[in-house]
């Protein structure tokens, strides 16, 4: 079994793995982009912002028969909730999962926190898990994280993972209060990870600027602003950043740069947990408690022009 490591200077894999996609999807990207620009273009932007089906057959097959299973009401669709202990009578603890995820996924969670004193609170995004409507773009993730947050106050904690780590940062930018936020393999950049998307799919760079132009005419904001350097030094609760050294998903150096702007954030590296075991991995679980639980956890990360990388 991988180990939890405490940070140190980074020498990790260069592999590219095969991300899995098909290559007809791949060809059609490639061959579509040449002859069809216009409708390549919309038909990125709609996979971009689309979970992959099975996030729906996984949430629905997920054991829920200790949860309250409820609905809230929001700006961004109807949000499924599902509830362990009494958050108006309790420190809670409020999950945010990823893209293509589900809120049943911080299972491995619920016992360890229930046992320490915590309620949890999990929800399936826009357009994940039990949710039909809505879309899977990071200003509709970090709304629906707020409006579950406003049903029940103030968070002891925010344990969230990949994207929904980036709307958890962006929610309490935006006025979201929690004591302490346990990000796991969080991204920190929405371009980069177009970017990433147009290179796994075979979309050429001019036309994920295209499907960017259009995510900006749909939302308002430029693309970049949503970049974590504009807003996470102005945030003031300790945080944990927890990410792999050999996340093929969301690389390592996205988790640095959290910890590295955040002003009280601590960072602790994993090596061999990739993306997804990381957000369940019983170390990474009993590392977070204690962090929540108010201790020290992982390193302080300092950097310069001429120091990149460093340990205060």
């Amino acid at each position: 079994m991988a180990t939890v490591a405490p940070f140190a200077p980074p020498q990790k894999s260069t592999t590219v793995r095969n991300p899995g996609v098909p290559w007809l999807l791949r060809a059609a990207f490639a061959i579509g982009g040449w002859v069809m620009p216009g409708a390549t273009v919309r038909r990125a932007a709609r996979l971009f912002g689309t979970p992959l089906p099975s996030s729906h057959a996984r949430a629905l097959a997920a054991p829920a028969d200790d949860a309250v299973i409820g609905q809230v009401e929001s700006a961004v669709g109807t949000l499924t909730t599902y509830t362990w202990g009494d958050p108006a009578g309790e420190p809670y603890v409020l999950f945010s999962h990823g893209w293509s995820s589900f809120g049943l996924r911080c299972r491995p969670w619920v016992e360890p926190l229930r046992q320490a004193g915590y309620a949890v609170v999990a929800f399936d995004h826009p357009a994940h898990g039990r949710n039909r409507d809505g879309r899977a773009i990071l200003p509709a993730f970090a709304e629906a994280l707020a409006t579950v947050a406003r049903r029940h106050g103030p968070a002891a904690a925010i344990v969230a993972h990949s994207m929904g780590g980036a709307a958890a940062a962006l929610a309490l930018h935006e006025g979201v209060q929690a004591g302490r936020v346990v990000l796991i393999a969080p991204a920190a950049d929405l371009r980069e990870a177009g970017n990433r998307f147009g290179r796994m799919v075979g979309l050429a760079p001019p036309l994920v600027d295209r499907m960017f132009q259009r995510f900006e005419r749909e939302i308002g904001v430029p693309v970049d602003a949503f970049g974590i350097q504009h807003y996470v030094p102005a945030l003031g609760m300790p945080a944990l950043v927890v990410h792999d050294l050999e996340d093929s998903d969301v690389p390592w150096e996205e988790g640095e740069r959290y910890a590295r702007l955040w002003p009280d954030a601590r960072l602790l590296s994993t090596s061999g947990l990739g993306h997804h075991r990381i957000a369940g991995e019983p170390r990474v679980i009993e590392a977070a408690l204690r962090f929540v639980q108010g201790e020290d956890v992982g390193e302080r990360v300092v950097s310069s022009p001429n120091l990149p990388f460093g340990i205060a």
